[in-house]
């Protein structure tokens, strides 16, 4: 049978739903799991994995809602299709359920037909987005296998092109020149590794974007008082570059908490202050700040460098994929990207203004922690 080897947990605390339905689905060529409880369907739901939960709202020791937040909340079983079922007198608070992450709901008494469609609903889903995933993963695949051995080989030659020099010119090069020319090597290789963590984290990025869930649970990481640490890394940023005097801190926000994870955050504001050093001249200013308007911490990084021409931006603004010419052309790299993707993966806002000669300036926002929100939630 079609359905054969599919595995479904039904969760209620009256035995005539749980025999009823068990049967159906039996029928159907399902194998059933039972609970007459939360806390049981919890237990049944991490030991044997399911396919998909059906389950009441409200049981007693653990309610329906309960049962939603732990198993959206862990790893393992996060993507399992969960359907609740729910009396008639509960149906206006299906809203609420499905924001928390229910996939649909059954209002009982239900017949057959509408319990076999809204399970049938769920396998038409959860195959459109597999296939969805793996598209993705196959497309960043192929990019990224182009990409890589260029930007590999790029950095490999200057490598191999200073160790040969080296080799060959042992005995008459000068300390000096073996010093700059270890310098570049050391260099040369942290490129390297920078290119390496860029490519994974953008892999990880694009399967991130892809899986709605995991997009969802970003947001539930804390980062304290972020507009410290931007100083903290913009004042890093200047001295590696020999420009302590050129970074202008402006004003900026204090005692929040942004919705992102201390690490997401550090990569953002690293790669675009490193930008903003890197394509500006010594004795130019780059600017930093922060404020804070309705619920968002705003971020603003200004600097007085080459700048990009319009198109360049547009085509910034529209990138949805990797495209390798691009990096190529505009010298940025893949950080730009991955900075302004973690932001959008966060429900952020990003911005770049800039003119050709004169500078450039991003603006980014992310969404201000709400402890309040949290406690009515819970409630």
């Amino acid at each position: 049978m079609e359905n054969e080897g599919k595995k479904i947990l039904v969760v209620d605390d009256a035995d005539f739903i749980l025999d009823s339905t068990s049967t159906l689905l039996k029928f159907e060529g399902y194998e059933v799991l039972t609970a007459e409880d939360g806390i049981k369907g919890l237990e049944l739901a991490f030991s044997s994995k399911p396919d998909l939960i059906l389950c009441d709202i409200s049981m007693p020791k653990l309610d329906g809602y309960g049962v939603l937040d732990k198993i959206r909340s862990t790893e393992e079983t996060e993507t399992i299709p969960f359907i609740f079922l729910t009396a008639f007198t509960e149906k206006s608070n299906m809203r609420a359920a499905m924001e928390r992450g229910a996939d649909d709901f059954l209002v009982k008494p239900y017949s057959r037909d509408e319990l076999i469609a809204a399970i049938n609903a769920q396998w038409h889903k959860h195959k459109r987005f597999e296939r969805k995933i793996n598209e993705k993963v196959e497309e960043v695949g192929r990019s990224v296998t182009s990409a890589l051995p260029h930007e590999f080989r790029t950095v490999l030659n200057e490598v191999i092109g200073s160790a040969k020099y080296m080799n060959s010119s042992y005995d008459t090069i000068a300390s000096e020149e073996i010093k700059e020319l270890s310098e570049d090597i050391i260099q040369s290789a942290n490129r390297l590794i920078k290119i390496t963590e860029n490519f994974l984290i953008y892999v990880r990025i694009e399967a991130f974007a892809a899986n709605p869930i995991k997009r969802k649970q970003l947001r539930n990481s804390l980062a304290d008082e972020p507009a410290a640490l931007f100083i903290d890394v913009s004042t890093m940023k200047s001295v590696r570059h020999n420009r302590p005097l050129d970074l202008v801190i402006d004003e900026n926000a204090q005692g929040v908490s942004i919705q992102i994870s201390v690490d997401s955050f550090f990569k953002i504001i690293d790669e675009l202050l490193d930008n903003a050093f890197r394509f500006s001249n010594p004795e130019t200013k780059v600017t930093v700040n922060s404020w804070i308007d309705s619920n968002k911490v705003f971020f603003r990084i200004s600097d007085n460098g080459r700048g990009m021409a319009h198109d360049q931006i547009s085509r910034i603004a529209a990138l949805t994929q990797f495209e390798r010419t691009f990096f190529e052309q505009q010298g940025l790299g893949l950080g730009l990207i991955i900075a302004k993707k973690l932001i959008e993966l966060h429900d952020g806002d990003f911005n770049i203004k800039s003119t050709e000669e004169v500078g450039t300036t991003v603006t980014f926002s992310l969404h201000i922690d709400d402890p309040d929100k949290k406690t009515e939630s819970s409630d």
